[in-house]
């Protein structure tokens, strides 16, 4: 944990610009992990798009994010929380300008990549800032918790807001990113300079993991149109990934040391995470293009078509910790992947002629499983692992998150590429992932519980 100032050299009004910028900053790189994916059917119009090119640029900037979480906090150590988070803000305001203004599609999945990594740097950071300038544990989880509702808004209001402007014009959808990260800096003037902490890079950690995670992603994307290409990177996936854990047990100054996942919990949490991720994540990608695709509607009837499934979580969010507290961490997230499954399934067999607001309901479901499994797996991870370790342990858990993320996207839109028909691919993409969800239901009953 980066050294702070103690919590009286804070001036209030310090803290709260702290705690603004650190919530602005969560929240557009929050805002951009979900707001492409109602514009996807426009790009694809507009840039003559495939399937296989909006799938880069929805995973594009979730690959880029999740490999780079792995080491950035190192970064954030030795740099100052203050530094790292204003260089972080600084490169995906500079990313957002080159998407909003890309010429052609490979240029917009470049600047996504670039995006991504901006945000990989401005995670970590902001979460320091808010240690920085919260020193007093009761004070610090009131604001922590600020920080947190700034993801949910945005995660909640990012298909409205995209919707709206792509009715403009899609290119809004990253330039409206430009006030927000300006406002961002002018904020982060007013915190307090950081303390720096020389901390051991793992190079060989960090290269290692990213060429698995691309090569994952690229040989799921690709598996329908280069077959064999596909396979020899996925074959080099596992190659590369078996290589990180050797370097990882082996190296003096692992990314990921062996404490953090030497519990049961931390295991079985850090899946959780990542299936979970493969239900919700890839649902939005598929059901953007099905609504605009398949029914027509337009690009802000689709966004208040998920606004249900996103306002659900943004409710019952703040009640968590009670839910916790009288049923268990473990009945909660088990429920809640249940949810997803029994969502997941409704969805696959829907009829086409069913009406939207009959979609949209169901797919409430789902978005039930948001509040019910993000906040108690982490709640179980992090009570999991050592104390000095948990910046560490959340910063892997999320970068296992966008992992599952990406590889939904890539699967599914494979599969509608592969697939006689486009309700076809969606049915088999839900019936997997539902799946999914109840075996990690099963696997999740081997979690230990406080409660009976």
């Amino acid at each position: 944990m980066i050294a702070t100032p103690p919590v009286q050299s804070v001036p209030e009004s310090t803290a709260r610009a702290t705690l603004l910028a650190a919530l602005l900053g969560f929240f557009v790189i929050t805002l951009d992990a979900v707001v492409v994916n109602v514009a996807l059917p426009t790009l694809s119009h507009e840039m003559d798009a495939t399937i296989t090119g909006l799938q880069w640029v929805v995973d594009g900037y979730t690959l880029a994010f999740a490999a780079l979480l792995l080491s950035t906090g190192a970064l954030t150590d030795r740099l100052g929380a203050k530094r790292a988070f204003g260089w972080g803000v600084v490169i995906f305001v500079l990313a957002s300008l080159a998407c909003g203004v890309a010429p052609d599609l490979g240029s917009l999945i470049v600047a996504r990549f670039v995006q991504g990594a901006g945000a990989a740097v401005m995670m970590p950071s902001s979460m320091a800032l808010i240690r920085q300038a919260y020193a007093d544990p009761a004070r610090q989880v009131h604001a922590v918790a600020l920080w947190a509702m700034g993801g949910a808004v945005a995660a909640t209001s990012g298909p409205v807001i995209s919707g709206l402007l792509v009715n403009l014009n899609w290119r809004w959808i990253f330039l409206i990113n430009l006030p927000a990260g300006l406002a961002t800096l002018w904020l982060l003037k007013r915190a307090q300079p950081s303390l720096t902490r020389f901390t051991p890079f793992d190079g060989w950690g960090q290269l290692t993991a990213m060429v698995a995670m691309g090569c994952l992603i690229y040989g799921a994307i690709d598996i329908s149109n280069h077959p064999v290409q596909a396979m020899v990177s996925l074959i080099f996936a596992v190659v590369m990934f078996a290589l990180f854990v050797v370097l990882q047990r082996r190296g003096g100054h692992p990314m990921v040391p062996p404490a953090v996942l030497q519990s049961r919990n931390s295991r079985i949490s850090m899946v959780v995470g990542f299936t979970f991720m493969m239900g919700y994540f890839g649902l939005p990608f598929v059901m953007s293009l099905y609504f605009q695709q398949e029914r027509g509607l337009t690009p802000a009837a689709t966004g208040l078509a998920f606004l249900p499934m996103m306002l659900i979580g943004l409710i019952l969010t703040p009640f968590t910790s009670r839910l916790v507290q009288r049923f268990s961490a473990r009945r909660l997230i088990i429920t809640g992947l249940l949810c997803m499954a029994f969502g997941l399934l409704a969805i696959a067999g829907l009829p086409m002629s069913a009406p939207i607001w009959v979609v949209s309901a169901v797919m409430l479901l789902v978005g039930l499983a948001g509040p019910l499994i993000a906040p108690p797996v982490m709640a179980v991870l992090l009570s999991s692992v050592p104390g000095n370790l948990t910046g560490t342990a959340s910063g892997v858990f999320n970068a296992s998150r966008q992992v599952g993320g990406a590889l939904a996207v890539a699967v599914f839109g494979a599969l509608l590429v592969q697939s006689s028909s486009f309700m076809n691919g969606l049915t088999i993409s839900m019936i997997i992932a539902a799946g999914i969800a109840v075996v990690t239901a099963l696997f999740s009953l081997w979690l230990q519980s406080d409660k009976p």
